[in-house]
């Protein structure tokens, strides 16, 4: 027998070590989509979907008045599929999104600066200030070259201020709004007898940062498959186009940056902004060998060269830099009626924060092995990988994981792991900067700084340990269930052989995540034994059958009706429209909703110019006017649907979902002058716009069936929402000044538990097939955690469907939708600028058409898939108060029942 034939226990058992957002969170900074390529597709038909989180601790700042806000946090979701084309071409595409938002460090400075000291405004603390400009400057010791700090009382004979040195070290933490990175990739690959070829690309899209890139690789076999040899290729292009924050004004660019055009002043409606635009270019392959030792293991190495040239700093980093200026005044207030002074070696410093710097070119190789042992007594798998980095930045990297793959019978397994990652810090790191100047009261002079500098923490010398865990379900039908939690300490006490950066950068972290994998090639296979045996008793047995029987067992009659194995097509837009018939059957399912505005601003059905907005549409809470209105709104969602039928006439569902949206303002014409504070924030406002993301609502529903028969259908769904989705999302710090709350639409759920009810009946005759729905949202809470409750929804619809053909099915429908205003409203601070930041401006009445198509495949792997598409076309929009126009709806679904 082929060696490579009896190795399941190896290597069918899954690897959190290959986990795609583990990935991210633990590799370079400086990692790219694309520029690693897998070279081997699975050889079944698979589906998953995979969500993650990210989630940082509190930096220690020591005392200081801390930036309060939350640190970084990441959720992901990513949803992946792989299918044969024919017996040797297999296709597969991923999409991935990411949202984050939270504190993260900008810049490190001795901890006398006070780079993190509270704001006092009229004696009041208007809240943590992330200060990246040491207006207060510094104190050097000419003897030491250390910052020193004034400690102790003047001696009373001298006058002289003693001043200790200040070892103390402390990041400055700035808050980042919620930022959603989307990325989508394919590869096509193609096998013959003892080789393969893979072609892919993708691309990443932020609001400042694009990455498009396309890879090559393969796989040749040898020596009777017990040996592979894996290559591949891969190329990126990246686009920066980088707002810099207002309250990071004080940031100097330095001369490099204005000489090269990277910086540009770009003139808009709402003032003249900073962008920092710029490309760079990546260059990768990779040589590897997999090796079959014997029945129970497996050897792979792996070579890997990379290089990146062009714009490679981060834009939002920062470097503390002190200009030593021996004729400078010390600032006041360090020693009472300035009778005393500092000693003769110490001087000021005057501190500036300049926008990092980083070599233009990087060049990087990457060695790794990996060994696999299978236990037979144990039935369980060791696995164990080593790699080492090096560049010419200085970095050499080493990491150790390993993890032990452990099944429990019953189609359980259990994997726990540890992994250990250790660095030196770039040539060109340093945690702040010291320039000496010649000339008293000199100008500083960014021609003295270093060719290159950054004090990112990422690039310093540091270790993280990390353990975790795994733990997978197998199911029935080709389900699998997957949960894992991975705990790290980053710290630079674990560098190895020590040397690391001091504990003023320690943090910890953790990933969670949970994946859902579908074997669509498993599921066909057993339905075709099933359908095999029924076949050749179907004319004895069939007046004992009930209709479903027959249907499921009949695939031709499946096929020649409207193409949907449990009842008429349904558009895409319509929830909870049929149910499964059998007991024990699953549905997978993915829904995806997209929605706009733009255009005109509404009050009821009319449109009204800018002068009725200034002066109507926002009441007087704060102000009597309004100084900007929304100019456009998108939402995206993405709702897995799970269902589950324990009888015949009751089914369970579980709908987790994933929702983003952003927001883009502008100022209205007429707006009175607001205060200097306001204008700051209008500003901040439009050329930044807003964007938010993450868990949504989670659905938790009950379908009952309340009569079949005759090819007519009605059913009642009794089911209710979770509030899982964060409903406390502020706008980011802006100008030294908290502008609260982000407005009510953008947060991500309701806040409130909320009733949802619906009754649906469906009917079909031949290829025509038609249906109507009743369904309603009623809150549960009058307010939720931020103070506020969103209005009750109720929403009726009918739609008629015909089949084109046996696979394809084309649908009209119409659609009443009614919303009342948000009540109550945010129990904190909140920015009301405009319209949308006023609870009676949400809701309204609204008709609309939808046009739809259902498609199904009958045939080959993957038959019993099924997707559909409806746009929603606003007929009449009559809104509550001033509201944007609606621009249309796309619904998208893709459903799969076994």
């Amino acid at each position: 027998m082929n060696n490579s034939l009896r190795l399941g226990p190896l290597l069918a058992k899954p690897v959190l070590a290959n986990h795609k957002t583990l990935k991210k969170f633990t590799a370079s900074a400086l990692a790219l989509p694309g520029i690693f390529m897998a070279v081997s597709c699975l050889a079944d038909d698979e589906t998953e979907f995979q969500y993650s989180h990210y989630q940082e601790t509190k930096r220690n700042l020591y005392g200081q008045a801390a930036n309060n806000s939350n640190p970084i946090e990441v959720d992901s979701l990513n949803g992946a599929a792989k299918f044969n084309l024919n017996d040797r071409t297999r296709f597969g595409f991923n999409f991935t999104q990411d949202t984050w938002g939270g504190a993260t460090p900008i810049s490190t400075a001795p901890f006398s600066v006070g780079l993190n000291h509270v704001a006092i405004t009229n004696h009041i603390a208007a809240g943590a200030s992330p200060y990246i400009q040491a207006l207060g400057g510094a104190h050097i010791d000419l003897n030491t070259g250390k910052v020193v700090k004034a400690f102790g009382d003047p001696n009373p004979d001298t006058g002289i201020q003693p001043y200790i040195k200040d070892t103390q070290l402390v990041q400055t933490i700035a808050s980042a709004s919620p930022e959603t990175r989307k990325q989508g990739d394919f590869k096509l690959s193609y096998d013959w007898d003892e080789s393969q070829l893979d072609i892919g690309g993708g691309i990443s899209l932020e609001r400042d940062y694009t990455s498009r890139y396309g890879n090559i690789g393969g796989r040749w076999d040898v020596n009777q498959k017990l040996t592979s040899l894996n290559y591949g290729l891969s190329y990126t292009n990246s686009d920066t186009n980088a707002l810099m924050n207002h309250d990071s004004q004080s940031y100097i660019f330095s001369d490099y940056y204005q000489g090269t055009g990277q910086m540009k002043s770009i003139s808009t409606a709402a003032g003249t902004e900073q962008r920092l635009q710029s490309n760079r270019q990546d260059f990768a392959g990779n040589l590897g060998f997999s090796q079959i030792l014997n029945k129970d293991a497996v050897f792979q190495t792996n070579l890997g060269f990379s290089q990146s040239s062009g714009y490679l700093a981060n834009p939002y980093k920062v470097v503390e830099t002190f200009f030593i200026d021996r004729g400078a005044i010390h600032p006041p207030g360090y020693c009472d009626f300035n009778l005393c002074d500092t000693p003769p070696n110490v001087v000021a410093a005057v501190g500036y924060a300049y926008l990092e710097k980083r070599p233009d070119v990087r060049n990087q190789w990457t060695v790794s092995s990996r060994y696999v042992q299978y236990i037979k007594p144990l039935d369980a798998a060791l696995h164990f990988e080593y790699s080492f980095s090096s560049d010419d930045w200085g970095i050499k990297a080493h990491t150790f994981s390993s993890d032990w793959v452990q099944p429990l019978g019953g189609g359980w397994s259990v994997t726990p792991k540890v992994r250990y990652y250790s660095q030196d810090a770039a040539s060109f790191y340093t945690p702040y900067l010291f320039v000496n100047q010649v000339d008293a009261g000199e100008k500083a002079n960014s021609l003295k700084l270093p060719a290159n500098y950054s004090s990112d923490q990422r690039l310093s010398a540091f270790g993280t340990l990390s353990g975790g865990i795994s733990v997978s379900k197998q199911f029935a039908k080709g389900i699998t269930f997957e949960t894992g939690f991975e705990y790290y300490t980053h710290a630079g006490s674990l560098k190895l052989g020590g040397g690391g950066e001091g504990d003023y950068a320690n943090y910890r972290y953790y990933v969670a995540n949970a994946s859902l994998k579908l074997n669509m090639s498993a599921i066909a296979s057993a339905a075709k034994a099933v359908s095999s045996m029924a076949e050749g008793s179907i004319p004895d047995m069939a007046e004992d059958r009930s209709q479903n029987e027959i249907d499921v067992l009949d695939p031709h009659r499946y096929h020649r009706s409207s193409g949907h194995q449990h009842g008429a097509p349904i558009p895409a837009g319509v929830m909870f429209g049929h149910m499964l018939h059998k007991p024990g059957e699953f549905m997978l399912g993915y829904r995806y909703m997209y929605s706009t505005e733009a255009g005109n601003m509404l009050h009821g059905t009319n449109t009204i110019p800018d002068s009725t907005i200034v002066s109507q549409a926002c009441g007087a809470v704060r102000s009597a006017n309004c100084y900007l209105t929304p100019n456009n709104m998108n939402m995206h969602m993405h709702m897995l649907d799970l269902m589950y039928a324990p009888t015949d006439w009751l089914n369970l569902m579980l709908m987790p979902q994933f929702v983003d949206m952003n927001m883009g303002m502008r100022g209205l014409a007429g707006a009175p002058t607001p205060t200097s504070l306001l204008e700051n924030h209008i500003e901040h406002h439009i050329q930044a716009g807003h964007s938010t993301g993450g868990v949504g609502d989670t659905g938790l529903y009950s379908l009952f069936k309340l009569y079949s028969g005759q090819g007519q259908h009605i059913n009642l769904t009794l089911g209710a929402t979770a509030p899982t989705g964060d409903v406390g999302i502020k706008l980011l710090r802006n100008h030294q000044a908290d502008s609260g709350y982000i407005h009510y639409g953008m947060q991500l759920g309701s806040g409130t538990w909320d009733f949802k009810p619906s009754l649906t009946y469906t009917g079909q005759l031949d290829d025509w097939s038609w249906g109507a729905q009743i369904s309603g949202t009623k809150r549960l809470q009058s307010m939720n955690s931020s103070g506020f409750a969103f209005g009750d929804i109720f929403q009726s619809t009918a739609w008629g469907s015909y089949s084109l053909f046996d696979w394809l099915s084309a649908s009209v429908r119409g659609v009443y939708t009614s919303q009342g205003a948000v009540r109550n409203q945010f129990n904190g601070l909140s920015d009301q600028l405009g319209p949308m930041d006023f609870p009676r401006n949400y809701g309204g009445r609204y008709w609309d058409l939808g046009l739809g198509i259902n498609a199904s495949v009958i045939g080959g792997s993957l038959a019993g898939n099924k997707l559909s598409f409806e746009w929603l076309q606003p007929i009449s929009t009559d809104v509550n108060g001033y509201q944007l126009d609606r621009n249309g709806a796309l619904s998208a679904t893709w459903g799969y029942a076994f």
